[in-house]
């Protein structure tokens, strides 16, 4: 309870003025009292966050080495991810993209760039009586170089999620396409 006492003191004398001297005492008990009780009510009803793992699905091994996952070429479409946010992409194979000048340069916007590829992509593999799939069978190949850096792998998955394409795989660039990349310095 909350308790307030007042003495006064009078002095003597012709003009001095009386003194009040007030002595408060606050009881807080019920106070903290329901401080822990909240405290109590809110970690018993808050829900913890749990982490979310994205699923990764990988290919059986091999039973011998001629027994290897294939490829429709026609289906893949590769983002070379190399330093200063340049990306090179290609549809098909590297050897059938190099030999007929295929490889393009584009960047990491979604309206403009790797976005915009991908979406163009669907866009054709849609319109292609022979493919059965259409752009559900389409699959995206990202292979960052070592000066790629990690942001950069990020907004490639998230273009990748964004476009709703239900296959993609990170994996480690060919010789060939090393050194292709090399050569390119714009």
């Amino acid at each position: 309870m909350a308790q307030i006492e007042t003495t006064a003191k009078e002095r003597k004398g012709k003009s001095f003025a009386r003194h009040k001297k007030q002595l408060i005492r606050i009881d807080m008990t019920p106070m903290v009292d329901l401080g822990f009780l909240l405290i109590t009510f809110f970690v018993f009803t808050t829900t913890v966050s749990r982490p979310t793992v994205t699923d990764l699905y990988m290919p059986k091994d091999p039973v011998n080495k001629d027994d290897s996952t294939k490829l429709n070429d026609d289906l893949a479409l590769t983002l070379l991810l190399h330093n200063n946010n340049n990306v090179y992409y290609y549809h098909g194979t590297f050897d059938d993209a190099f030999r007929t000048n295929r490889v393009s340069k584009t960047n990491y916007s979604s309206y403009e760039g790797i976005g915009k590829i991908i979406r163009q992509r669907q866009k054709d593999l849609e319109a292609d009586r022979d493919i059965v799939d259409g752009k559900k069978g389409m699959l995206l190949l990202i292979k960052p170089t070592t000066d790629a850096v990690y942001k950069n792998v990020v907004d490639a998955l998230d273009e990748a999620v964004i476009n709703d394409i239900k296959k993609y795989a990170i994996m480690e660039p060919a010789d060939a396409e090393m050194n292709f990349l090399k050569t390119r310095s714009w």
